[in-house]
């Protein structure tokens, strides 16, 4: 008979796990392997969310255990016995384990045993106040012996003198506010961190396989174990499998850790959410689906949330500091006042509770603010990257312009019509993600022109396609790549090419056989919010708006009399060139964004202090920034902006009040107030701190509205 939670009885081992406590939707495991120190809890809660019916997990390292909340039905039952019987060899990388939570019933609970105690006499006061307060009493010894003194140390000692003292309610009123502090901060996190999650799971619909022979596209819920899958440049790859055919550098950085793209050739694995950043591979299908990419973005998405931006360290280490001053203060008015009970007031004041806390909860709730407004951003080390932001350099196509770029003019050499010249170039282009690829194929399918097969493509990065079309060589790109690297002869061109281009058209060569067969003039129109959005920015710090962009001379400088705000144009730029350019205002002492979408702006947006992608980037492009736009609207970069001003404003404000407000608390202890009044002053003004954290950084950001409001006036334009 199948098991399911249902039936199955307290005590049953599946794996190295024991069913501890089963209900019909939930079930708690307990077991030793969260006392390995080199087990990521993080990523195995991403492994046990991944299963489907599994509706949410937690992991408790200190109760050892795991509590899952599922669907009731049996598959799925089957499904996470699998995986806890089947753990893989990546979940022991040494990553920290995942903390166990705080919930709104534990803080309900202990204020209520606080109150209640009040009622209670004198043996069972005490008992329910050393209930209470030796956890963080322990947790204070434990800190004390293994990392000094730290925050924890100062609230054990409170905690612990108000107990010794006999004063029960303000230990639990302790206990109670901290549970408070930790709740605001836990909730807050795993607020941001759901939000993250559905925003960077893979976006993919469809991908290329090969059956029969042929390459078709088809919905990546159809891909099964043993397809052959196409993954070209700057693409996602979207299964586990092995390379059958071709050769490629694939970064595995997000996945694996590895800082250096490994070469891939036949035979060799390749993991899912890894990226093809040069060559092409065809690759047998091992694992599909929740088994590969989604616990992997969940694991990266955790890591991303647990780094700390540098006001978080500052804040955490100033806090740090803070915890000798409080104990010497109290040591000191217990040495010179002889009074236990004024000494015990000053320790209740612990200046390192909001400064430690409020950074955290501000910037997480201000991550959630930006990912609300389409402003996702990869860690709170972004937040500070885009305040010191001055310089932000755009690439052209898909970024200042609309990126709906449209064939208007073919012209046909070599005794090709104009319809066999744009057949020719669709037919190379179909599969390279590239907005003026996607423009010719667009325009080629409009016609309804029927598109040749291709026995082999290469992608020739920020340069054009080679492609074999009917056994003959086709090539399709740039001036410079057709021209000068490949070295065919387009003199008899320059003069139609240079009255396309004064119109401000961007140029598509082809050639075919070593022959130039035509040009394809395509126009990109700045995008109608450019002017006001490069004006907003200029507003909010930007002192210098540069335009980098591969085209030519002249429909660069169309662009940049169209948008007067810009101060720089560069053109005619390989992808190498523009990182170059980058890494040189860097060295002046500028600090950069960089804003793309293409596979060739991928070396500058790592280059850059911050590189920002647009929705539509190339996969590429998308793993190299830091932040990613979700909105269509150059809106979401003003708004960027206003989050991570708005969240240093709030942080400041809350570290300036801290010191203020425990300044003056702790001369109020000092003259006598009892450590009750102390104690409760404290928390009260702590918990308005964070309180003030999280709905001032969480609030809806001024330019999100502006931002949607664009959005949709821009796609009902494209319609």
């Amino acid at each position: 008979m199948r098991k399911t939670p249902e039936r199955m009885a307290v005590g049953t081992n599946v794996g190295r796990f024991r069913a501890a406590h089963v209900l019909p939707r939930r079930v708690r495991f307990t077991s030793p392997i969260f006392d390995d120190p080199g087990f990521d809890g993080a990523y195995f809660q991403a492994l046990v969310e991944a299963v489907p019916g599994v509706d949410e997990a937690r992991v408790n390292v200190r109760g050892r255990a795991l509590v899952v909340a599922h669907d009731g039905r049996a598959d799925t039952w089957d499904r996470l016995a699998a995986r806890l019987g089947d753990i893989p060899a990546e979940a022991w990388r040494g990553g920290r384990p995942t903390e166990s939570r705080m919930t709104l019933g534990d803080v309900g609970s202990k204020a209520f045993m606080t109150l209640a105690a009040g009622t209670l006499t004198y043996p069972a006061r005490a008992a329910v106040g050393w209930a209470l307060g030796l956890p963080t009493i322990a947790e204070g010894v434990h800190a004390l012996l293994t990392r000094g003194l730290k925050v924890e140390v100062l609230d054990g000692a409170a905690i612990a003198l108000s107990l010794l003292r006999g004063h029960y309610f303000t230990a639990g009123a302790i206990t109670t506010l901290l549970a408070l502090g930790r709740y605001l901060e836990d909730s807050t996190e795993k607020r941001s961190t759901a939000l993250l999650k559905g925003l960077l799971r893979p976006q993919a619909e469809t991908l290329w396989v090969v059956r029969g022979g042929v390459e078709a596209e088809i919905p990546a819920a159809q891909v099964q174990v043993g397809d052959v899958v196409v993954c070209g440049a700057g693409e996602l790859v979207p299964i586990d499998g092995v390379v059958s055919e071709g050769e490629a550098s694939v970064n595995q950085s997000s996945i694996s850790g590895e800082s250096v793209p490994v070469h891939k050739k036949p035979g060799d694995e390749v993991i899912s959410g890894s990226v093809v950043e040069e060559g092409r591979l065809l690759i047998a299908v091992d694992r599909v689906g929740s088994e590969t990419s989604l616990a992997r973005i969940s694991r990266f998405i955790e890591q991303s949330l647990r780094s700390k931006s540098k006001t978080q360290t500052k804040s955490s280490e100033l806090a740090d500091k803070l915890v000798p001053l409080t104990l010497s203060l109290a040591g000191i008015k217990l040495l010179t006042s002889r009074d236990m009970n004024q000494a015990a007031s000053v320790l209740t004041v612990d200046f390192s509770c909001a400064v430690k806390l409020a950074s955290p909860v501000a910037v997480r709730s201000g991550m959630y603010a930006a990912g609300k407004a389409g402003v996702l951003l990869k860690g709170a080390s972004a937040l500070d990257a885009l305040y010191d932001v001055d310089t932000i350099v755009f690439d052209k196509t898909g970024t200042l312009t609309t990126g709906d770029i449209a064939v208007t003019d073919l012209l046909p050499a070599g005794g090709l019509t104009p319809e066999e010249l744009l057949c020719l170039a669709a037919g190379a282009e179909e599969h390279y993600d590239h907005p003026v690829a996607r423009a010719v194929v667009r325009e080629a399918k409009a016609k309804n022109l029927p598109l040749p097969p291709i026995s082999r493509v290469d992608f020739i990065v920020a340069h054009g396609v080679s492609a074999a079309i009917d056994g003959k060589n086709v090539l399709v790109g740039s001036h410079h790549f057709i021209a000068e690297d490949e070295g065919v002869p387009c003199q008899d061109m320059d003069e139609a090419a240079h009255t396309l281009r004064s119109q401000g058209k961007s140029l598509l060569y082809v050639a075919r056989e070593g022959a130039l067969v035509g040009l394809i003039a395509l126009r990109d129109d700045p995008r109608p919010e450019a002017g006001e959005v490069l004006t907003a920015l200029k507003a909010a710090g930007i002192s210098r708006v540069v335009v980098l962009t591969g085209d030519h001379r002249e429909t660069a400088n169309a662009l940049a009399r169209q948008l007067p705000q810009i101060d720089e144009v560069h053109f005619e730029l390989k992808p190498e060139d523009k990182a170059a350019m980058v890494a040189k205002l860097k060295e002046s002492g500028r600090t950069l964004a960089y804003v793309g979408d293409g596979v060739n702006d991928a070396p500058a947006l790592m280059t850059a202090h911050v590189g920002i992608c647009m929705p539509k980037g190339a996969d590429l492009a998308r793993e190299a920034a830091q932040v990613l736009l979700l909105s269509e609207s150059l809106f979401a970069l003003p708004v960027a902006k206003e989050a991570a001003m708005r969240t240093n404003t709030i942080v400041k404000r809350c570290f300036y009040s801290t010191i203020g407000l425990n300044s003056l608390i702790l001369f109020l202890a000092g003259s006598g107030l009892s450590p009750l009044a102390s104690a409760l002053l404290h928390n009260v003004s702590t918990v308005g701190i964070l309180g003030y954290a999280a709905a001032a950084a969480g609030r809806p950001l001024s330019g999100a509205k502006l931002a949607e409001l664009s959005s949709h006036s821009t796609e009902e334009a494209a319609c």
